[in-house]
């Protein structure tokens, strides 16, 4: 016998729940026959949660037991559901992986060859230009993410309003090989005076806080992945100073 759901949701003409359209993928992928009632009106969605005593569409059912929302039904099948403010590796690890792969693909275009110092470099280079367009999407909320532990922000908070600048800028010039006359003494400088704010903030004072590597609003937590960020480009600075 095949497995049924019942799906409540909004299908309005100038509103498409989202969140309802996930919710019917993820139990036709589960294997189930979704008896689909599309709410396609105010009136109609409010009188629905009023009789079955909710608050929000979609609602699903299943063997006549309400699931609820789309996050509900997430857990309901054992799939992680996030919460807010939990911490989260993914940004870096999307940004880290897709500059490795732009980076081995200028090489093979410029060399034919995937792997050469160069790709290393350029790795380097576009992490610090897309980490920096991370910050520089909201400067403010980066900035009072930052001054929670950078030591240099701290005694001089127009510091923490520059850095994403100087970071682009160090990048760009590091991916176009040209004025590295200042780019190499900026990202010596930020990647410095960053790993010794890290080691202190969280190897030495113990604190547990947010890293505004990816943004000021990422829930990456700060110590391995911002250390990572400042000593690339403290390396990265000083080899393209000394070669």
């Amino acid at each position: 016998m095949p497995k049924t759901a019942k799906l409540y949701r909004m299908a309005m003409p100038d509103h498409l729940c989202p969140f309802g359209l996930k919710s019917k993928a993820l139990l036709e992928r589960r294997g189930y026959q979704v008896e689909d009632h599309k709410l396609t009106t105010r009136d109609e969605t409010d009188a629905f949660m009023q009789e079955a005593g909710v608050d929000t569409t979609p609602q699903t059912y299943i063997d006549g037991d309400r699931i609820g929302g789309h996050d509900l039904l997430r857990s309901h099948f054992g799939q992680h559901v996030r919460e807010e403010g939990e911490t989260s590796y993914t940004p870096i690890v999307a940004i880290f992986t897709t500059t490795a792969l732009m980076a081995l693909a200028l090489s093979w275009a410029a060399f034919d060859t995937l792997l050469t110092i160069r790709t290393l470099e350029w790795f380097i280079a576009l992490s610090m230009t897309v980490l920096a367009i991370q910050k520089l999407q909201d400067v403010e909320r980066f900035s009072t993410m930052f001054l929670n532990y950078d030591l240099l922000a701290r005694r001089w908070v127009r510091y923490a309003y520059l850095y994403p600048f100087g970071e682009a800028l160090a990048g760009v010039l590091m991916l176009s090989g040209t004025a590295i006359w200042l780019a190499s003494p900026v990202a010596i400088f930020i990647g410095g005076i960053g790993a010794v704010s890290v080691i202190k903030a969280v190897y030495i004072d113990k604190r547990e806080l947010k890293c505004a590597c990816a943004g000021g609003d990422s829930d990456v937590p700060l110590g391995f992945v911002s250390l990572t960020e400042n000593l690339m480009m403290l390396g990265m600075g000083f080899w393209m100073l000394l070669t």
